[in-house]
């Protein structure tokens, strides 16, 4: 599986306007049909974009990630034509492919709570669920722009002629990357939203991310009701937590097994209830680079010392391969496997 865009956009076109410019989406799918002309005989699955919401909210409206710009404008242009690059390359990569291409796009998701039954508050999970699942998925599926946040955020769409049916163009799959549920509180001086996050007291990662592994099971049960993908794969799953190396040299890492195993079960319930979910990805296999937060947070499967470059296996990167090798050896998921594998090794 080649995911063709994970935030890494050239210099040279972000000086030419980045994504809020209309070139950036025809560029991004004229790279797309050279990468599947070159590795289309190889690769089957594809990912066009990784976590499109990122690139613009966190890109141009929060100035979390880069290019580090905090302009509503420039934040809604860019997720338009991150759209709109989008569904030219998915046309691009089946058009170019030697073999056929399975093709899809990687989003975010996450349940949006309101943290009281008050109207407001329930209102404002609502701004939230559109803000961070439907002005993406919406689009993607053939419904347009949801209306309420077009309202919402107060500009205008930069739409052409055929737009929208390129941006909907269908797909093979759809990635979901889940971490953690939105708790939203009515806030209204709080930006263009009108709303706060208030994530409720309960354990938490390293990044300060509430664990519920039932949202995971939450999101693949409502995408699967709402749109209908044909496919859906988890493509990042994970969590960070402040690792420790014993004097053996070992790491330990219950929490993050735990994390590992409860949202394996989620994804075996969602199974149960019809999701169509075809795979499962541990974000993530190394500890890494971790864009803003540099190498600071810790996701990997397997331990990194940075100065030396020395690679430990963590418990719950040997856990993990055991379910993998159980899989194999018995046919059943590894999601089903899960949950039979808290008492110890797996035979």
């Amino acid at each position: 599986m080649v995911t063709l865009y994970h935030w890494d956009l050239p210099q040279y076109q972000q000086d030419r306007g980045g994504w809020p410019v209309r070139e950036t989406a025809e560029r991004f799918a004229d790279y797309a049909a050279l990468i599947a002309a070159k590795l289309g005989d190889r690769v089957e699955t594809w990912a066009t974009i990784n976590e499109p919401l990122c690139v613009a909210w966190l890109g141009y409206r929060d100035g979390l990630q880069a290019p580090g710009i905090r302009d509503i404008e420039q934040a809604v242009r860019t997720s338009y034509h991150v759209l709109l690059g989008h569904g030219r390359a998915v046309q691009a990569v089946r058009s170019n492919a030697q073999r056929r291409a399975q093709v899809g796009i990687v989003a975010n998701r996450s349940p949006c709570r309101p943290v009281s039954d008050h109207p407001d508050d329930i209102a404002a999970a609502w701004r939230a669920d559109g803000d961070t699942n439907r002005w993406w998925l919406d689009p993607i599926y053939g419904r347009g722009f949801p209306e309420d946040m077009v309202a919402v955020y107060g500009v205008d769409l930069p739409v052409h002629a055929g737009d929208l049916d390129v941006i909907a163009t269908p797909t093979d799959y759809l990635g979901i990357n889940y971490y953690f549920p939105t708790y939203a509180a009515a806030a209204p001086r709080d930006g263009v939203l009108e709303l706060t996050h208030q994530p409720p007291p309960g354990p938490r990662t390293a990044m300060g991310w509430p664990v519920d592994a039932g949202g995971l099971e939450d999101v693949l049960i409502r995408v699967t009701e709402d749109y209908q993908p044909p496919a859906i794969y988890v493509t990042e799953n994970g969590s960070a937590y402040d690792d420790a190396v014993a004097d053996d040299g070992s790491v330990d890492d219950p929490h993050r097994t735990r994390f590992l195993l409860d949202h394996l079960e989620a994804c075996a319930r969602a199974v149960q209830r019809g999701v169509p979910l075809r795979g499962y990805y541990a974000w993530s296999l190394l500890d890494n680079f971790e864009w803003a937060y540099g190498s600071n947070k810790r996701f990997g499967l397997i331990h990194v010392d940075y100065p030396t470059q020395r690679r430990t296996m963590k418990t719950t990167g040997r856990r993990y391969a055991e379910l993998v090798a159980a899989h194999r050896a018995s046919g059943k998921s590894t999601s089903e496997l899960a949950r039979t594998s808290r008492g110890g090794r797996l035979g």
